[in-house]
């Protein structure tokens, strides 16, 4: 069960606040940020919250101003008196925008990865079309696990990241039919030389590393997938890129 610290939803005719939705299901779009310190941070914001913009105009629930109501609201529920180290969630369909904030779970090094055979509606988009992972992820530890999601063979992502398979030192990422998120931008940015593959499930054992990057999990190094027989070989690009995402953290801005 996700314990939250705040949790608001408001009308987007005129921004009162209502009962809140979390939309989960409706046909909309959201982004999860990584809140943190005090003076408070946030992590990757204007990539954020520019993407979310483009994604609403995308699912046509975009209203004009959105994005400077939604830094008002920000803004407002933000309390400079609280060091953060959490996730804000802002989400919207037609009619609501909903903000929540929760703790952020740091994982384990001892983490692993459950295969299941589901992809994501319009996996390109982050849409609100969540809930039969959010079933399989209540019923997990999120510190120790996560989801792989897998149709056909092929592995795209997980129930809550990127993924990024390492093999004789090459970086690989999925091909395609998944969500290319901010932090995923990042790292492919940092790194000159990658490739694009399908990463099929009778060829993993082939990897050395597994790595699950994104807001919530920031660099985590998957240690064995259940039910399968693979496990980690090394930890060296694991290294890597948690050195290259603390560098990011330290160069994040205060927010305001």
């Amino acid at each position: 069960m996700v314990t939250y610290l705040l949790k608001k939803s408001y009308r987007l005719k005129d921004y009162k606040e209502i009962e809140f939705n979390d939309l989960w299901g409706d046909h909309g779009v959201f982004t999860t940020m990584w809140l943190f310190d005090k003076p408070q941070k946030i992590l990757f914001f204007d990539q954020h919250i520019n993407n979310l913009i483009k994604s609403t105009k995308v699912f046509k629930v975009y209203k004009a101003n959105l994005k400077l109501n939604i830094l008002k609201i920000l803004k407002k529920i933000i309390n400079p008196k609280i060091k953060y180290n959490h996730l804000l969630r802002v989400a919207i369909n037609k009619k609501t925008l909903s903000v929540s904030i929760r703790k952020r779970i740091k994982p384990k090094l001892d983490f692993s990865l459950n295969l299941v055979n589901l992809k994501r509606v319009r996996p390109e988009y982050k849409n609100l079309k969540y809930k039969q992972i959010l079933k399989h992820l209540s019923k997990l530890d999120n510190s120790k696990n996560d989801i792989g999601l897998c149709v056909n063979n092929k592995v795209f992502e997980t129930g809550t990241s990127n993924l990024v398979f390492i093999k004789n030192d090459k970086i690989f990422f999925p091909k395609n039919n998944y969500y290319k998120g901010i932090t995923f931008k990042f790292f492919k940015n940092k790194f000159k030389k990658f490739y694009y593959k399908d990463i099929r499930i009778n060829t993993l054992s082939e990897f050395d590393e597994i790595l699950l990057i994104g807001s919530g999990k920031g660099v985590a190094s998957v240690k064995k997938i259940k039910n399968y027989t693979w496990s980690r070989k090394s930890m060296k690009y694991y290294k890597l890129f948690s050195s290259k995402y603390s560098k990011a953290i330290q160069q994040c801005k205060k927010y305001s």
